[in-house]
């Protein structure tokens, strides 16, 4: 397994654990009420800034486990990471014109909020998700 391939895995796996103890601490405020009442902002900083945190933290934990794996990134790990940048990139858009559609709506900033940080986090998973398989199988031919 490639250095670049790790990584992959490394920000997929925090991805997904970093959203789902953002979702599990905001409906613990929740309490049983509505959730556009939950003070979601600190919970939601906190889960991306934590994310990002760990996601360094293991990377350098990697390189320090394994420090002659080879850094070199070839065309493949460029097309590859490519892939997987233009796939992800849909869920982003996506959130992008959500956010703007509730807003012209008028709806609550807990919901755009939210619907802007799930689309980022499916966009990091799919992103993911693409790259590994295309690791595990093959780049596909245009």
């Amino acid at each position: 397994m490639t250095l670049v391939e790790k990584r992959a895995w490394i920000r997929l796996v925090v991805a997904v654990l970093a959203y789902a103890a953002y979702v599990v601490a905001v409906l613990r405020r929740a309490d049983g009420g509505p959730l556009p009442d939950v003070s979601y902002t600190a919970a939601l900083l906190w889960s991306v800034g934590g994310a990002i945190a760990v996601s360094i933290v293991a990377e350098i934990g990697m390189a320090i486990v394994n420090p002659r794996a080879s850094r070199v990134v070839d065309v493949r790990d460029r097309e590859i990471g490519r892939l997987g940048e233009h796939t992800g990139q849909a869920f982003v858009v996506i959130g992008a014109l959500a956010a703007m559609l509730m807003a012209m709506a008028g709806w609550d900033r807990f919901w755009i909020a939210n619907a802007v940080y799930l689309c980022f986090v499916l966009s990091a998973v799919l992103g993911g998700v693409t790259r590994i398989v295309a690791y595990r199988r093959s780049l596909p031919e245009w």
